[in-house]
């Protein structure tokens, strides 16, 4: 193994911020991750892996431990009838991933274009845009189990999916190193209803029978008009989940705020628009001078490193936010990228 020492963490988070880790190394292979996972057991020291780092953020201490880049690579696909099943190693570029299976004419995840980050890491809070999630297409996932020292297969529905949450993300964080996921796919064309924002862009280009090609376009010209490229603009994508609240506490939001989104889901709660919200706070085009973070001018949900240095400020602003959209709506947001350790 090449494990380095020593090494500035600001690389491998997306949002560019954070201390060192005392150790480093990358692995290539189910044998070097175990090896890897090995070496930190036996010097008693905290092991963690990470794919691209598009989704976590590093404390400004650092990680005083051993930090394992997943660079394992795969992609496989066998057909059973009507379904094909894709396996893909967990260091695999997921936009890549998605590419690929739209190439063989494949539905189930050309919703998820253009979502930085590798596949491994898709399961973890149950990645999902445009009206499609990982949790629908994932069959299983591969898995070192740090706890058993031993490689093991955890199905879909064992993970525990919500709404970006996995088992991955609450009772079993840290526990399983993943190595590879599999995904279950149909040759076929996506079937409506679609997601607002698509069904605008298939409207507008007067297509009627799309394709999982032509959903992809359309996803991927939606994301680049709002979002910004985190390999130009330092940013975690979404840094908030939209919230889900009862029914009565919709009602009496709704009865002050006519015009506030919504979308109906399971248990007769109601899912609301984290980004509106965002907006009436305040928080729209927002550029802090004290933190030197600010909000992505198309999508307020998007938080930047303009001239931020630390963590620290990151977390500041983020508190702002916070504060803002509690005292206003009197609802707690929860974020999305995980702050590490």
């Amino acid at each position: 193994m090449d494990i380095r020492h020593n090494v500035s963490l600001r690389e491998y988070s997306t949002m560019r911020l954070g201390g060192t880790a005392t150790h480093l190394t990358e692995v290539n292979s189910r044998d070097e991750l175990r090896q890897a996972a090995a070496w930190a057991e036996e010097r008693r020291l905290p092991a963690v892996v990470i794919g691209g780092g598009s989704n976590i953020i590093w404390r400004d201490d650092g990680f005083p431990g051993l930090v394992i880049v997943n660079k394992i690579m795969g992609f496989e696909m066998r057909q059973e009838g009507h379904d094909f099943y894709i396996t893909v190693g967990a260091g695999e570029n997921w936009d890549s991933v998605v590419e690929r299976a739209v190439a063989q004419g494949l539905t189930g995840v050309e919703a998820l274009s253009l979502i930085p980050g590798t596949a491994g890491a898709t399961p973890i809070q149950n990645v999902g845009a445009y009206g499609q999630e990982i949790a629908r297409t994932l069959v299983s996932v591969e898995a070192y189990d740090s706890e058993t020292r031993q490689m093991t297969t955890i199905v879909g529905e064992d993970c525990a999916f919500g709404y970006r949450t996995s088992r991955f993300k609450t009772t079993d964080r840290g526990r399983f190193f993943i190595t590879a996921v599999m995904l279950r796919l149909t040759r076929a064309n996506p079937e409506p209803p679609f997601y607002p924002a698509v069904q605008q862009y298939l409207v507008g280009h007067e297509i009627q029978q799309p394709t999982p090609a032509i959903i992809r376009e359309a996803v991927i010209a939606i994301r680049r008009a709002k979002l910004p490229d985190p390999a130009r603009v330092a940013n975690n994508g979404s840094f908030f989940a939209n919230p889900v609240v009862d029914q009565a506490a919709f009602n009496r939001l709704q009865a002050t705020y006519s015009d506030l989104p919504s979308w109906p889901t399971t248990h007769g709660r109601v899912k609301l628009s984290a980004a509106w919200l965002l907006e009436q706070a305040g928080f729209k085009d927002v550029h802090d001078e004290a933190t030197g973070m600010a909000t992505w001018p198309t999508q307020p949900l998007v938080l930047v490193n303009e001239r931020a240095t630390s963590t620290t400020q990151l977390l500041a602003f983020r508190q702002k936010i916070l504060d803002a959209v509690e005292q206003k709506f009197g609802i707690r947001l929860e974020q999305e990228p995980e702050i590490l350790p």
